[in-house]
């Protein structure tokens, strides 16, 4: 794909995240659902498209750590250098949250799942946006997530706004999820 239509693909998905559009685009493993992590009737569309459980919570994914600063807040140096030390790559960190943080975020808990991501088409996409962006699998809950553009299109029929087209990078498993406090793993 040449870089001048690139770039305008990205700025038109960026387009529609600021208007209030959902979108779906390629990340490390699977196809992943997009909204402002701000606008709360853009998240309720994620939710209601994949039929998810709004108590679960959600992934933000962001191009650069301090995109997620509005969200999250620091835990100990130690801890912080593990978690820097990770990203960009497939690695979600359960972390303490702003006191702002909506809560169709976190769902029923007190912290939130956040992801710089190595993928270079969700990253130009943040970076187009100008911040952090939902990130759930593209699929109906409980069915395999979507790993291609056509994917999308058959498990989300009248779904996202705009596919964002590209290739998924990783092995097909989600992000590996681990609490920020603790480090421990909680998803594999």
């Amino acid at each position: 794909m040449n870089a001048a239509f690139l770039n305008h693909r990205l700025r038109l998905a960026a387009r529609v995240i600021a208007n209030g559009g959902v979108i779906a685009y390629p990340t490390e493993a699977v196809f992943g659902l997009g909204c402002d992590p701000w606008d709360g009737e853009a998240v309720a569309r994620v939710l209601a498209l994949k039929r998810r459980d709004p108590a679960k919570g959600l992934i933000l994914i962001a191009a650069e750590p301090i995109q997620l600063l509005p969200f999250v807040v620091d835990l100990p140096a130690v801890r912080m250098a593990e978690i820097l030390a990770s990203w960009p790559g497939p690695n979600t960190w359960l972390m303490p949250v702003r006191p702002r943080t909506p809560d169709w975020l976190t769902g029923r808990f007190d912290t939130l799942a956040v992801r710089v991501t190595a993928h270079p088409l969700a990253a130009g996409l943040c970076r187009a946006y100008g911040g952090a962006i939902v990130s759930t699998s593209a699929n109906i809950a409980e069915r395999p997530p979507a790993r291609s553009a056509l994917g999308v299109r058959l498990a989300l029929p009248g779904g996202p706004d705009l596919i964002l087209g590209g290739t998924c990078v990783g092995a097909g498993r989600p992000s590996t999820i681990r609490d920020g406090h603790t480090g421990r793993v909680l998803r594999a």
